[in-house]
């Protein structure tokens, strides 16, 4: 399997997925803000005309999409690894449940704030909606360990990812002291160190 992603987007949690579940896998970056070439040079549009990241492409050949599809995908193929709740059950649809919330509710809210086009009203309307959205998680997450049950699951990978772009759009997660803790100790997770390492968001030594 090969992952193509950009450092740091949301592409980052099927990266922690991948390392979470212990495969062998490629990975290779795009460059979003240029021409959207790979890092080897070829057209990402011919690989995924939909022209973002996250892209899976399989080793049939298959190439799937869209990051929750690729999460679950993933997390399908390693069951022993319990990163996602068995299909049927009512804490796989809860699950489900997050991943379109965060989906929605919070990766979008966060897309005004990185677009040079948007208004300074529309930014301001879109921080609000974090704010009231970030708040709901905090209480939910309480003192939990992680979203669903007691296991990290794609879940806590994909809400990880997000909760980081704060650092980048002035929005200090500090002010939920749950949230807060959540993410300083997911970031501690060896898988997501690895992956952080992997895509140049921290130091690799």
């Amino acid at each position: 399997m090969k992952l193509y992603y950009a450092p740091g987007a949301c592409s980052l949690a099927p990266h922690i997925v991948l390392e979470e579940g212990g495969f062998t896998y490629e990975s290779e970056a795009i460059d979003l803000r240029g021409n959207r070439t790979t890092s080897s040079g070829k057209d990402f549009s011919e690989i995924n005309p939909k022209g973002y990241v996250p892209t899976l492409v399989l080793d049939d050949g298959q190439v799937l999409t869209e990051g929750p599809a690729i999460n679950q995908y993933l997390a399908d193929r390693v069951p022993e690894k319990k990163l996602v709740p068995p299909n049927g059950s009512m804490e796989r649809y809860r699950l489900q449940e997050w991943l379109a919330f965060i989906s929605t509710e919070l990766h979008k809210s966060f897309s005004p704030l990185f677009n040079p086009a948007a208004s300074d009203d529309w930014k301001k309307a879109s921080m609000e909606t974090l704010d009231r959205r970030l708040t709901y998680i905090a209480q939910q997450l309480g003192s939990k360990q992680f979203l669903v049950g007691d296991n990290f699951t794609i879940a806590d990978a994909y809400l990880f990812t997000v909760l980081g772009w704060g650092q980048y759009v002035g929005l200090d997660i500090g002010k939920w002291p749950a949230l807060k803790e959540y993410h300083s100790r997911i970031f501690m997770r060896p898988a997501v160190q690895a992956t952080l390492k992997a895509e140049g968001l921290i130091p690799s030594a």
